[in-house]
């Protein structure tokens, strides 16, 4: 498959025009494509050069090896051409789905073995990684859903997948959040009715996407379970994110409010997981929280309560932390200076490190 071939597919797999592709390159990176530039390339009348297919590879979410030339090239369409294919059709993968089911798959304990694996996993990783691999999972375990545990694995897997779709393009995100909170009730796991519609709650509110969405699912947690957990932690950060963004300051305070109490019952130990909501990462949603709201003082003390604790190895929260100063820049009336100390950041981090989430932060500072 020529490379014109796989960036057409890349594109038309997240619902995006030639011009919103151009549109993502230039906000991200600060270039000049236009509509008729990716055009060519989709048809092959030119090849991107080794600048372009970075930028391509860290705004399609396709891992990039940083190597020279031709080898460079090979690796993209290795890379993209997964990507590209709906995993779910491969023949691997329908081989594993009839095998879990003639022949019984792994076990609940394995399963929560795996689900802590990809927590760890997906705060270092990128997303196009994450999800060949999860959907290769969800093959799986919907030939074991007998056992009402599975539902549980099952929503939490369909969590994470979805967070491996833009959650501005809405429709592919907010269908596998919806699908992963009815997989949790046909579990009865109240914990993980409440954790998976917070999680989801987060992801939008965070990323500023379908915002009614994030709403309902938050009130749904809120309304099954008002007992401290990480689920209910979520589900009031996401509500307080929503709330930021349409400018009722008052809601967004009073759940930050709660929220903090949450934490001081249900705050975890855990540093490096998704699943997890320790001191740093409650920090981070609270840096962009304040810094929606104005309140400058209160988003530079949350930051460097982030920083004093945020693990070495997971330098895509740093940015975030950074990207929150520049929107504070921007808000302020520096809009100039808050995009260039945002993008500073965003170059500053390994593109393969880049993530939909930041891209979505990065459009709200120019914006």
């Amino acid at each position: 498959m020529r490379i014109g071939d796989l960036i057409r597919e890349l594109r038309k797999a997240r619902g995006w025009s030639q011009g919103r592709l151009a549109s993502e390159i230039n906000d991200a990176f600060g270039t000049n494509l236009d509509r008729e530039y990716v055009s060519r390339w989709e048809r092959s009348r030119n090849v991107p050069s080794d600048y372009y297919l970075a930028k391509l590879s860290a705004v399609l979410d396709v891992p990039l090896a940083v190597l020279e030339g031709d080898v460079k090239r090979r690796t993209f369409l290795t890379d993209a051409a997964g990507a590209a294919i709906a995993p779910v059709v491969a023949s691997d993968l329908l081989s594993a789905g009839f095998s879990a089911r003639l022949h019984g798959g792994p076990s609940v304990d394995a399963w929560e073995a795996k689900l802590a694996t990809y927590g760890t996993d997906y705060m270092s990783m990128g997303a196009a990684d994450i999800q060949r691999r999860v959907s290769g999972e969800l093959v799986v375990v919907q030939q074991q859903l007998d056992d009402p545990r599975l539902w549980s694995v099952a929503s939490r897997l369909m969590t994470l997948y979805a967070k491996t779709f833009p959650g501005a393009d809405g429709s592919k995100a907010v269908h596998w959040y919806r699908l992963a909170a009815q997989a949790a009730d046909e579990s009865g796991n109240l914990d993980a009715r409440v954790w998976v519609r917070g999680r989801a709650a987060i992801a939008l509110g965070y990323e500023g996407a379908s915002l009614g969405v994030a709403d309902v699912l938050a009130d749904q947690a809120m309304a099954a379970s008002d007992k401290p957990s990480l689920g209910l932690l979520n589900a009031i950060y996401g509500k307080a994110h929503a709330a930021a963004l349409r400018g009722d300051k008052a809601t967004a305070l009073a759940l930050d409010e709660r929220g903090r109490r949450i934490f001081d019952a249900a705050g975890s130990h855990e540093q490096t997981s998704d699943y997890a909501v320790p001191w740093w990462r409650v920090n981070v949603f609270r840096s962009l929280l304040l810094a929606r709201l104005g309140d400058e003082r209160g988003a530079v003390e949350a930051q460097e309560a982030a920083r004093g604790e945020l693990p070495g190895e997971l330098p895509r929260f740093a940015t975030h932390l950074e990207l929150h100063r520049g929107l504070m820049l921007a808000r302020s009336g520096d809009r100039a200076g808050g995009v260039a100390y945002a993008q500073a950041a965003m170059d500053a981090l390994p593109p393969e490190k880049h993530s939909l989430t930041l891209r979505m932060l990065m459009g709200e500072i120019r914006a």
